[in-house]
């Protein structure tokens, strides 16, 4: 029995080294893995783009891989059945945290043109009418949501659970009833619970539209997932109190909310999503000519990847920015926010 274990473990570490070596060959084929946020059909152009870019880049087919599940899209990128994902910040770092093979490419820039105000925004929102509820003074505040309804996105979301969790968390933790509260208990809905009810819905589209359609009291939603849907009617873009409106014409799930409306409550800063690799299953020269493409003046030009900012139909990326290479590190600061090692 001994010598039947040792020899197993003899013939395991170099099929393993084999099998990585095998991985990160120079691949026919790359598979791209998109969050539910970014499967719909309304972004068919832009991911065929997308795709193109990567192909001239390497002279590989590639592959989208769709999902309607968080956890699908996250776990193909770890496991290497997917290369190359397009996920949320606290996606990449608890990824990254399983699995060091996991890294950033780049991000999307903001107006600088740099990292530096490479940003977007995580939201609690509530339907226009409903904002006194949550006024303070001049301003907002979310005191007020303990036992409402609410809308996440899903518990791996960035901008859809964990960013505006950690905020109510900080919020509440100064008052005695709450001062054990934890981010498995806003999970959770009912009596004695922190909120009345808790839905996740799957993507920040379908999150809005439960707060429009009146499931829901407050809704977490990001901006860039839904700004294609909207029209910005009064106040500063993702500052509290600014209002929304859906536009006319907007694709499903709000064709039939035309003119319906949403003030934002609450606004927290987020650090961009990056474009991650495994580099496990993506060897380093393919990884570079990624990098090296994204990066190019052609591909920042490029209005099926930046689209202008009045441009219509779904747009993920905008002018006038543009991709910026960062490293694991950039990613520190929300890291020391989230809890996350």
């Amino acid at each position: 029995m001994k010598r039947s274990t040792a020899l197993l473990g003899t013939l395991i570490v170099p099929i393993m080294i084999l099998s990585l070596l095998a991985g990160c060959a120079k691949p026919k084929t790359i598979t791209l893995a998109w969050l539910p946020n970014n499967s719909g059909d309304n972004e068919k152009v832009f991911r065929q783009e997308f795709d193109k870019v990567i192909a001239d880049a390497t002279g590989a087919k590639v592959q989208d891989k769709l999902t309607t599940d968080y956890n699908i899209a996250i776990a193909a990128l770890d496991s290497g059945d997917a290369q190359l994902g397009w996920f949320g910040p606290f996606e990449y770092m608890t990824g990254h945290a399983r699995n060091s093979h996991v890294v950033p490419l780049v991000v999307e820039s903001g107006d600088s043109g740099t990292a530096q105000d490479a940003l977007y925004h995580s939201r609690l929102l509530v339907k226009k009418g409903n904002e006194n509820l949550y006024k303070s003074g001049s301003g907002f505040s979310i005191q007020n949501i303990e036992g409402k309804r609410i809308s996440f996105v899903s518990t791996s979301s960035t901008s859809g659970f964990n960013m505006p969790s950690a905020a109510i968390l900080a919020f509440f933790h100064n008052e005695d009833k709450w001062k054990s509260l934890s981010k498995d208990d806003l999970m959770q809905g009912g009596k004695d619970k922190f909120f009345g009810q808790v839905m996740f819905s799957g993507s920040h589209q379908l999150s809005l539209a439960n707060l429009l359609m009146g499931k829901v009291d407050v809704a977490a939603v990001d901006d860039i997932d839904v700004q294609s849907y909207l029209d910005l009617t009064s106040g500063t873009a993702n500052q509290e109190g600014s209002v929304y409106t859906i536009k006319k014409g907007a694709d499903a799930p709000f064709d039939s909310l035309a003119g319906a409306q949403f003030v934002v409550i609450k606004s927290i800063p987020v650090q961009n999503t990056p474009f991650e690799a495994n580099n496990a299953f993506l060897d380093q020269a393919t990884i570079d000519k990624i990098t090296a493409a994204l990066l190019s003046d052609k591909v920042t030009n490029d209005p099926l990847v930046f689209a202008p900012k009045d441009a219509q139909g779904a747009a993920l990326f905008v002018q006038p920015h543009r991709f910026v290479k960062v490293d694991d590190s950039w990613y520190d600061p929300m890291r020391e926010v989230l809890g996350i090692k």
